[in-house]
């Protein structure tokens, strides 16, 4: 039996020079962007560096790549991997919102493709230790960054915001019905002691939501979770951010496609897509979003949320 110290170097070694997470619509992203010899491809969430992998594979080192993400571990796992091929890369240590920043830095004006799959990297998830899932009892993070000098943590926003706030956040991001009850929880709970780790949060949301409502298909802290995930990191400011940005830096003739998993984040592309189709400046490729296929969804149960939106620019 394995000793906690053991568990944790072993997860230590997983998180710095592996990768656990599995690329949601892999092929369907990469062929939906319309990529060609000399193009320039940013990927705004690098994560696992699947899509970036898929892109060296199929174009053999003829596509610049440009990858930016928020998690120095993720950076140092996919420069493993790519140092092992003849692409042309670079990966910076960055949001997606800075995407001009980034550009500028590099000497570059303009993108040919962008790429942002939003949903949270299972290396994240399952071995970061920053507290994004319930599974574990892990301190209250929930941090995109590794940096330990971040301003705001779940931790902080659990025990110090105020209860109206905690709510509007939970329902807001997550469209959680029961966000009122559970905010008037977490505040009745932090009387009595801190709220510090994942299991001391998962036992006040079940002590506060009904008991039909803890045998449904979705389990009922993820909304919880997800919600406080999205506020910690200002997601869907980012969101936008990106997505501004990312527009006016792309090529005319380019393509800019995005993954969403939740319907908070799928409204937010869904709108800023059809203005820029309603006003001239863009064609939607796909007017549904493509979703994954039945055998993903098997092999790959966290894909089965996935929605992705495609658009071209054209002026």
């Amino acid at each position: 039996m394995n000793t906690e110290k053991e568990k944790n170097e072993n997860r230590d070694s997983v998180s710095r020079y592996n990768t656990v997470h599995r690329t949601v619509l892999l092929n369907e992203a990469i062929e939906s962007l319309n990529l060609k010899p000399g193009s320039i491809y940013f990927d705004g969430t690098l994560g696992g560096a699947g899509h970036v992998m898929k892109v060296c594979s199929d174009f053999n080192g003829s596509v610049q790549i440009i990858a930016v993400d928020r998690d120095g571990g993720a950076i140092n796992r996919a420069l493993e991997r790519l140092s092992k091929t003849n692409c042309k890369y670079n990966l910076v240590l960055s949001d997606y919102r800075n995407i001009d920043n980034v550009l500028k830095n590099l000497g570059l004006e303009k993108v040919d493709a962008i790429l942002l799959d939003l949903g949270l990297s299972s290396d994240q998830l399952d071995t970061s230790g920053r507290g994004f899932t319930f599974k574990n009892d892990e301190p209250l993070l929930m941090t995109f960054s590794d940096s330990s000098r971040e301003s705001v943590t779940a931790e902080i926003i659990l025990n110090n915001w105020g209860e109206e706030t905690i709510a509007d956040i939970i329902y807001a991001y997550a469209d959680e019905r029961y966000s009122r009850r559970i905010a008037k929880a977490i505040v009745e709970s932090r009387k009595k002691e801190p709220i510090k780790t994942t299991f001391d949060l998962l036992k006040i949301i079940e002590g506060a939501v009904p008991n039909f409502y803890k045998r449904g298909k979705i389990h009922f802290a993820t909304k919880t979770f997800q919600a406080l995930r999205i506020g910690v990191n200002d997601e869907i400011s980012a969101l936008k951010d990106g997505m501004k940005k990312g527009w006016e830096l792309l090529n005319i003739g380019g393509r800019m496609a995005i993954i969403s998993f939740h319907s908070v984040e799928d409204r937010e592309v869904k709108n800023f897509f059809r203005e820029k189709s309603k006003d001239g400046n863009g064609i939607l490729i796909n007017k549904k979003p493509i979703v994954p296929k039945d055998e993903e969804v098997r092999e790959n149960p966290r894909s089965r949320s996935a929605k992705m939106r495609v658009i071209e620019k054209t002026n």
